[in-house]
C-alpha cells in the first residue's frame, strides 16, 4: 500500500508542477524541463505500481532493477551498441541515405527514371523487413554487413521519395528568374533547388533514423554473431532475464533519441531560413 501511495503522490506532484510550468512564458529551460519532469513522473509511477502490486520481475521489472542491471552490464551493453548501432545501423544509414540522395538527383536530371524507378521503389519499400531479413542474411552473412544491407533497404526509398519531392518544390517563378540569369541546370540545382529541397531531405533523414535502428535490431533476430542488441534481446527473453532485455531497450531508446536529436539540430542549422524553424 505504501508504494501505491508513493505512485499516487508522484503523479500528483508531476501533474501540479507541469501544470504550473505550462502557464509560464515558454523559454528554452521550460521546454527542456517539462518532458524531463513528465518522464521522471512516469518512472516514479512505474516503480510504485510494480513494487506495490508485487508484479513479478519476469513480467515487468521495476526501473530501479533495470538501472542496476544496466550499471552492472555496461561492458555487454557497449559491445552490443557498437555491433548494432555503429556497425549495422549507422553504416547502413549513411550508405542508404547517401545513395538515395545521389539517385534522386539523377532522377531529377533524367525524368524517365522517375517513371520507371519510383513505382519499383514504392513496391520494395512496402516489403516487410521480417521477409527481407532472412534473405539478406543469407546473402551477406551473419555479421554486421547483412544488418547494414537491411538498413539500406529500409531507409533508401523514404529518403529517395522525399528528396525527389523536395527537388520539385521550387516555384515556376523562381525557376524563371534563374533562367533570366542564364543559369544552367547545375547552377539552378545548387543555387535554388537543393536549398529549397533541404526541409524535405531532412524529413527523409529523420524518418531514416528510426527505421535504421529498428531494421538493425530486427535483422539480428534472424542470424547474428554472439553480440548485438537484437541477439541479446532474443537470447535474454529465452533465459527470462527481462531486466537485461529492458536494459537493451533503454540503450536503444537513448541511442535513437540522440540520433534523431542530432539530425533535428543539424536541420535547424541548415534550414534556419525556413518558416518551420523561425521563432
Amino acid at each position: 500500500m505504501t508504494w501505491l501511495v508513493f505512485a499516487f503522490a508522484v503523479w500528483a506532484l508531476g501533474w501540479t508542477v507541469n501544470n504550473w510550468l505550462a502557464r509560464l512564458r515558454p523559454n528554452r529551460a521550460i521546454t527542456l524541463l517539462v518532458p524531463i519532469i513528465f518522464g521522471a513522473t512516469l518512472l516514479g509511477i512505474w516503480e510504485g505500481v510494480v513494487q506495490g502490486l508485487e508484479i513479478s520481475p519476469i513480467l515487468l521489472p521495476a526501473p530501479t532493477m533495470i538501472a542496476q542491471r544496466t550499471a552492472a552490464s555496461v561492458d555487454i551493453l557497449w559491445v552490443d551498441f557498437v555491433q548494432t548501432v555503429i556497425k549495422g545501423a549507422l553504416s547502413g544509414y549513411v550508405m542508404g541515405c547517401g545513395g538515395a540522395f545521389l539517385i534522386a538527383i539523377a532522377i531529377d536530371r533524367f525524368p524517365f527514371l522517375q517513371r520507371g524507378l519510383l513505382p519499383v521503389g514504392n513496391f520494395v519499400a512496402a516489403l516487410p523487413v521480417v521477409g527481407m531479413a532472412p534473405i539478406l542474411v543469407m546473402w551477406f552473412g551473419f555479421d554486421w554487413q547483412s544488418k547494414a544491407a537491411i538498413v539500406v533497404v529500409m531507409v533508401f526509398f523514404p529518403m529517395l521519395v522525399n528528396t525527389v519531392q523536395g527537388l520539385q518544390s521550387s516555384t515556376a517563378m523562381q525557376r524563371d528568374l534563374m533562367r533570366t540569369y542564364a543559369a544552367g541546370y547545375w547552377v539552378t540545382l545548387f543555387k535554388l533547388r537543393l536549398p529549397a529541397a533541404m526541409p524535405f531531405v531532412f524529413n527523409g533523414l529523420k524518418i531514416g533514423t528510426t527505421l535504421a535502428l529498428i531494421g538493425a535490431i530486427v535483422a539480428e533476430f534472424f542470424g547474428s554473431p554472439i553480440r548485438g542488441m537484437g541477439f541479446r534481446i532474443s537470447t535474454s527473453v529465452g533465459q527470462l532475464a527481462l531486466d537485461l532485455v529492458w536494459a537493451e531497450i533503454f540503450v536503444a531508446a537513448v541511442a535513437g533519441s540522440a540520433f534523431y536529436g542530432f539530425v533535428a539540430l543539424l536541420e535547424r542549422r541548415v534550414t534556419f531560413w525556413h518558416p518551420s524553424q523561425r521563432k
